[in-house]
């Protein structure tokens, strides 16, 4: 068996995180996948001041550490992404967490997990938000009335100006599973794929320059991607009011079990499921 349990955008809200850990000793999970928007809001706009920073080492690996002293072998894997208000510049401290076996960096990654192939993608298509360092061109350099091209707003860490320009989702996920074999592919995004249940925003009658913005904001590369390569199971994130708008955490393209952390409350949303047994996948809020 390989229980898993899974949250999102937890935004750096603590109470949220110490339910998450009694959760994990609670249940013993195998593992446990993060998928983004993990350190605390707007961290970004005070790059260099140490707020994220602080937020990392001085909450997120003591209490990482202390539960894996006291779970000692039954500590389950934790493989991690960051999300798109998450600034890149907090990367240094991730990878450090992986080096120390507290946990698993997993962004632009292929991972072992038993029989099944973990992998890490943080980008989302452009947004309205400020922040660009987790944000990159979709299928094309289009950008939705509304958003902000990825060319343009703030970056915490310096990317070559080809990348912002040329880059798109949808050569990433090509380059990232070449020509593996996806059947037993574990894919933990932080966008949801488009038009689905995952990715619903609250934006109904919202106009710009006279043009009805799309109520639909997930990635077409992702969504592409599963309706091609047909993964096990992908996770998601990022689109907090989703589920309550749509009724559903959840949505599946032909094979492909799509399960989203998102919530739009001030609970815990947390998704348990097992990655022999995808169809009794729950979500509970605590």
């Amino acid at each position: 068996m390989h229980a898993c349990l899974f949250a999102s955008d937890l935004h750096g809200h603590r109470g949220r995180y110490r339910r998450l850990f009694r959760a994990i000793e609670d249940t013993r999970p195998a593992a446990v996948f993060l998928g983004g928007d993990l350190l605390p809001s707007m961290a970004w706009a005070g790059a260099g001041t140490g707020h994220a920073g602080d937020f990392v080492e001085g909450f997120l690996v003591p209490r990482c550490r202390q539960l894996r002293d006291g779970m000692g072998d039954a500590y389950p894997r934790i493989f991690m992404i960051l999300g798109n208000d998450d600034p890149r510049s907090e990367e240094p401290s991730f990878r450090e967490g992986d080096e120390a076996g507290l946990w698993t960096y997993a962004h632009d990654r292929r991972l072992r997990f038993g029989p099944y192939t973990v992998y890490g993608y943080s980008y989302v298509p452009p947004t309205p938000f400020g922040l660009k360092d987790w944000e990159r061109y979709d299928v094309s350099r289009y950008v939705e009335p509304g958003c902000v091209s990825p060319e343009e707003g703030v970056r915490t860490v310096a990317v070559e100006p080809h990348v912002t320009r040329y880059a798109t989702i949808g050569h990433d996920l090509d380059r990232l599973t070449d020509d593996d074999d996806l059947e037993t592919g574990v894919f933990l995004f932080h966008s949801p794929p488009y038009d689905t249940r995952l990715d619903r925003a609250a934006l109904d009658g919202r106009m710009v320059d006279h043009v009805q913005v799309d109520v639909h904001v997930g990635s077409i590369a992702i969504r592409r991607f599963i309706e091609t390569r047909q993964p096990l199971v992908t996770l998601h994130g990022h689109i907090h009011e989703s589920a309550s708008m749509t009724g559903s955490w959840r949505d599946r393209i032909g094979r492909t079990h799509m399960l989203s952390a998102a919530h739009d409350g001030p609970e815990l949303a947390l998704v348990s499921f097992d990655l022999d047994d995808l169809d009794h996948a729950r979500r509970e809020l605590s």
